[in-house]
């Protein structure tokens, strides 16, 4: 009981160090320039003081939950069950992109912003499938010891090239999605599995194999999206994107 306490109150120190020269610079703009009336004031810090908390109860779960579960299920895979990786990969990285807040924040953002004509749903499959495809690629790459160069530049390539047919409207929100999936649940949960795996799997190293996930991931969505795009602007523009 005292450890988790005191673990607690470690995380409630950092969040408050991260978020008290927001607070600071705000209050001195409140003071100095925007004036707001006492009623929006209170509802500011309180959102404040509501997201803290969150912050809080986020990351003491995240320390106890979600990567220890993530190694564990990474190490598990990554000795005698092998095999299984590449599914695994692909299944794991579909959910949790699926379950990812800032991709649902993006892709209504997106349909809101398109007035309809880029389908939220649309787009939160996409980044799903996206990020599967992957994380698959990267168990592949630490069982057959492939190279990260042979993986993230070709990609980069690839994106330089599409730059050039994709609709023009894909591209922005190609690259906000690569920010948007390498959100708390794919850094805490895939790349604890994926240091997992390379820490379990024979001839494998941890710091060479286990990272690189999350460069891979924040290119997934940056593919898949301009390569929507290019199908959107070959074949009779947005009104096919429902």
């Amino acid at each position: 009981m005292i450890s988790g306490m005191e673990e607690i109150l470690a995380v409630f120190f950092e969040v408050i160090q991260s978020i008290a020269p927001l607070i600071i610079f705000f209050t001195l703009f409140q003071i100095l320039y925007l004036k707001l009336p006492p009623t929006q004031l209170k509802k500011l810090y309180l959102g404040l003081t509501l997201t803290a908390f969150g912050m809080i109860l986020f990351l003491h779960g995240v320390n106890n939950s979600f990567l220890p579960a993530g190694t564990a299920i990474g190490e598990f895979f990554g000795g005698s069950k092998k095999n299984f990786l590449i599914p695994i990969g692909f299944l794991l990285g579909l959910l949790a992109t699926f379950a990812e807040p800032s991709v649902r924040v993006l892709c209504y953002q997106v349909e809101e912003s398109s007035g309809g004509y880029i389908r939220a749903n649309l787009m939160l499959y996409t980044l799903s499938l996206a990020v599967a495809m992957l994380a698959a690629i990267t168990m592949a790459k630490i069982i057959y010891r492939i190279p990260f160069l042979y993986i993230i530049v070709p990609g980069y390539l690839l994106v330089l090239i599409l730059l050039f047919f994709s609709d023009r409207d894909f591209i922005g929100i190609a690259f906000d999605a690569g920010g948007a999936v390498t959100g708390p649940m794919a850094v805490s949960f895939l790349m604890s599995m994926a240091l997992g795996v390379a820490t379990a799997h024979e001839g494998a190293d941890p710091v060479a194999d286990g990272f690189g996930l999350i460069a891979m991931i924040a290119l997934a969505p940056i593919i898949f999206v301009m390569l929507l795009g290019v199908y959107i602007r070959f074949n009779g523009g947005k009104n096919n994107v429902q």
